[in-house]
This record gives C-alpha cells, structure tokens and sequence, in this order.
C-alpha cells in the first residue's frame, strides 16, 4: 500500500479561499496584507485550514487550471508592498497603479500593473548591483542560492518565459521553428529576459515562504491543489514533449475532458493534452516526482483534483466541438502513486473523487490510503442510504465541503432547486432557508468527516454572481473578491462557536 500523510484521527475545518480573492492594492489579491489577514481570521474562528487553487502563472482567462508551469509560481501573488520595504520600490510606484477592491478581481490591471512594478523593481536591483549595494550584493546570493535549488525547472521556465513574451504571448506551436523546436542557441539573447523571470520566482518563493510560516506557526496548515493535467501552452509541454501524446506539429492527438451527463449533454472539452503513460513510466516517473515534490515544497497537503483520471480519463479526439466524441482511455493507476511513494515517502493527499466514481476508482483510493471528498450538494438526490454525500454516510477519511469552487455558491445552488429537492433539503436541515449555506456548514461540521471545508462565498451567504467558476465556460470566471473588513467580527465569533460545538477547534 503507498503510505497516505494525512492525519489519522484528525478533526478540523477550514475556509476555501484563493488568494487573488483576498483584497489587495493592484485589482487581485497577493501575498500580502491580505493573506496575512486571512490567517488571523481563521485563528480567531476557531479554524486550522486554508484551502486554495493551484498558484502557478495562469495562462488566458487566468484559470489556475491552465497554467503556464507546473513549477513556477503566479507573478500575480507577488505583493508590491514588499517590495516597497526591500527598497525596490518606492510607494510612489505602487501608489500609482494603486485600485480600490471591488467584488470583481481586475485581473487585467492586475498583470499590467504587477508587470511594470516588477520590471521597475528588477532594473533598482540591477542598479545596485552594479554600485556594489549591501542588500542587492545580498539579494543576488539569495538568488544564486534559489537557482541552485531548483535547477530541476527554473532554467525551462525562463527560457519558456522570455521566449514567449519575445513572441507576443502566442502559444508555443505558433513560435517560429528554431524557438519552437529549442534548436541550439536559441534564447542565447535573452539571458537579461531570462534573469528577470528567475527574480520574479525569487520573490514570489520569498513571499509564499513568509505566508506558510506566518500561517504554519498560528497552527494553520495550507490545502493545495495538484492538476492531474498540464496546459499545452506551458513551459512542461514546450521543453518535455515525449511525455505527452502530441501530433508531428506539436498539437494533441488528443485533449483532456469530460463526458456527457445530466449537467451538460455534449460534455466539456478542457484541452489539456494528454500524458504518454508509458513514457512516463519508462522515465521512472521522474518528473511526476518533480512536481510533486515542488508541490510539497508549497504545501501541507494537496488536493488531487480529477482524481478518477488517474484511473481512466475522458479522452476527447484534438478539434472535436463537443467531448461527445470522446471516450475512456486508461491511467497510471496505482503504480504512479508507488512511485512517488518510494521517491517521496507518505503522500499528503485529499483525492477529488467526484464525478463518474467507478467501484474500481474506489478501490484504488482505498488502497492508497487518501481521504475523499463529500459535497453536500450533492446530498440530496437518489436514495440516502446510498449516496455517500449525504452526512450520515461520511466517513472519518473525508472532507466534507457545502460545495466546491466549481459548484454554485450554496445560496445560489438553493435557489435553483426543484420544489420536491428544495422539501428534501429543507427536512434535512430543519431550516427555513433563510440561511441555507450555514445550515449546510452545520450539517458537514457535525457530521463524521475528518475535515469540513467551507467555501468563503458560503461564510457570506452570497449568491450566484459571486461563485468561482462555471465550468464548460470560458469567460467570467475566477474573478470573486472579497472587499476588505467582510470578515467582520461577528462572522469570527460564529464560526469559532460552531467549530467549538462540533469538536473542530484546534487543540493547542
């Protein structure tokens, strides 16, 4: 059996929040003040979870789920004001792309002005540098020592990065053929390019270090999440394409994606590619292991996101319209997670075992010991003694959540209920409705589950057009905000008394 990290026994709960949803100075929120303020709310509430997205660079339409890397970490949740105290910046440069925070993130400004700031800051360094400065000469060991490190991907992604801005941002297939094939030379100009995008990875990997510790040392430990797949225009795909079912030309063969079901009748078409498992695993699973020890660098514990995926994925044909032409093709199964086991020890997984949860995906959470995912949802359809989403079927090997980030937000999913759904709902809860998602919050943290996480839209009471994502869409999405001072001290005080009624309050 691979050896599961999770905490045997452990009772707890946490807040489902991404970081560029915290309020923030440049149109999104970051590192900063923000989610350091995240941190003692969650403290004060009785609270020892922060869950989020993935953190790397988001690509078009700034999904986490289609990032530019598996390994560098997102310029966007790089605070300014740090900066400012490094002496990179003075406040006059911040004050001027300065934004108030509004329900919707700006993610627009944000990579403008978080651009112009970052190329500021670099040319300070490099100015110091070369006058020999006390902190820059500093700074610059910091960042030999941070290369050094992490030789395994930072050299791709720079090359990846500086190419790709030379090149307008287009996707990699469209560079032209001496970039795009990685001839020898190439991006031999580029090396100030280059040395600028591993400063930005210095300074994020400074921040991110900062916030885990704050959050760690207050008894808070951070959830992340772990894609099961890379975007196709991503600096992995670019620089590895034998690990990837590609055409002669550089596209799929075929892309990632899910099948019809009663929420969408075509399917959905995601595009990622799709792993070459038999490369893979002729490589010894060598950059599988990678990742996921660069994940473990980040985090506590990972969320394994698609999780039936690894043991058969919705294959769709590459320039299909819809995910109906699709189909089941196998996955790694178990003898990837063996190998990450015997490279990396325990693994620290949540596996989202949602959707199409064959007995065989089952069987194979079972085997490796990983907690899986109820959604309360989804608790009341079909028969309760069945479904596992329904609390008194929960499990101390769970985490239960009121609804996921690509779930409408519960007040909302509430409202769209059938009136015969709405009657089981409310029988359940013994509520009115008025206050839906804490009615459901109640239900998850009283229930069996090991862990309750509770979406932020969910805390709030919020509806439809604060939800995270729609999925099959590709556009209005990932733009939810908290505005500063919404984590009154009233809401503190609520979830501390619940978490204290349902046994989930840290034990110091």
């Amino acid at each position: 059996m691979t050896p599961s990290a999770h905490g045997a026994g452990r009772r707890d709960s946490g807040v489902l929040v991404h970081p560029t949803s915290l309020p923030g100075p440049l149109g999104t929120g970051d590192l900063g003040r923000g989610a350091r303020d995240l941190v003692d709310f969650l403290v004060a509430a009785g609270q020892s979870v922060w869950q989020m997205l993935p953190v790397h660079p988001p690509g078009p339409g700034t999904s986490p789920y289609q990032a530019l890397s598996a390994f560098a970490g997102s310029a966007l949740l790089v605070d300014p004001e740090e900066l400012v105290d490094l002496g990179l910046l003075v406040r006059a440069d911040v004050d001027g792309e300065r934004q108030s925070s509004r329900r919707r993130a700006d993610t627009g400004h944000a990579r403008r002005a978080r651009s112009i700031l970052l190329v500021r800051a670099y040319e300070t360094f490099e100015r110091e540098l070369a006058n020999a400065g006390e902190s820059a000469l500093a700074l610059a060991d910091e960042l030999a020592a941070f290369a050094d490190r992490n030789a395994a991907w930072l050299p791709e992604w720079t090359l990846y990065a500086a190419l790709k801005a030379e090149h307008e941002e287009r996707s990699w297939v469209q560079w032209d053929a001496a970039a795009r094939d990685r001839k020898e030379g190439t991006g031999e100009h580029l090396n100030r390019a280059r040395e600028f995008h591993a400063f930005v990875q210095l300074l994020f990997d400074r921040q991110w270090r900062a916030i885990r510790s704050y959050a760690n040392e207050r008894g808070v430990r951070i959830l992340g999440d772990l894609p099961m797949f890379v975007a196709h225009d991503s600096a992995d795909v670019w620089s590895d394409r034998s690990l990837f079912r590609l055409a002669d030309d550089g596209n799929p063969t075929h892309v990632s994606g899910a099948p019809p079901d009663d929420f969408n009748a075509s399917g959905q078409v995601w595009g990622h590619p799709l792993f070459d498992w038999n490369a893979v695993a002729e490589r010894e699973h060598d950059w599988w292991i990678a990742r996921v020890r660069r994940a473990c660098e980040l985090f506590d514990e990972v969320r394994l996101d698609h999780f039936v995926g690894y043991r058969a994925a919705w294959e769709v044909p590459f320039g299909a319209r819809t995910a109906a032409d699709g189909s089941y093709g196998e996955g790694p199964g178990g003898q990837l997670f063996d190998a990450l086991s015997r490279a990396l020890g325990p693994l620290p997984f949540v596996a989202e075992d949602l959707g199409d949860v064959t007995p065989e995906v089952e069987a194979l959470r079972a085997r490796l010991g990983f907690p899986g995912m109820r959604v309360l949802q989804f608790a009341f359809r079909g028969d309760a003694k069945e479904n596992v989403h329904t609390p008194h079927n929960h499990t101390k090997d769970s985490v239960v959540y009121t609804g996921t980030h690509d779930n409408d937000t519960t007040a909302g999913w509430f409202a769209g209920l059938g009136d015969a759904e709405r009657a089981r709902v409310l029988a359940c809860t013994g509520g009115d409705g008025s206050s839906i998602a804490w009615d459901l919050m109640r239900l998850g943290q009283l229930s069996l589950a090991g862990t309750a996480i509770t979406p932020v839209q969910d805390l709030l009471g919020l509806g439809t057009r604060s939800r995270m994502n729609r999925p099959g869409t590709a556009s209005g999405n990932w733009c939810f905000r908290l505005r500063p001072g919404e984590l009154t001290p009233a809401l503190t005080d609520r979830m501390a008394e619940l978490a204290s009624v349902a046994g989930r309050e840290p034990r110091l």
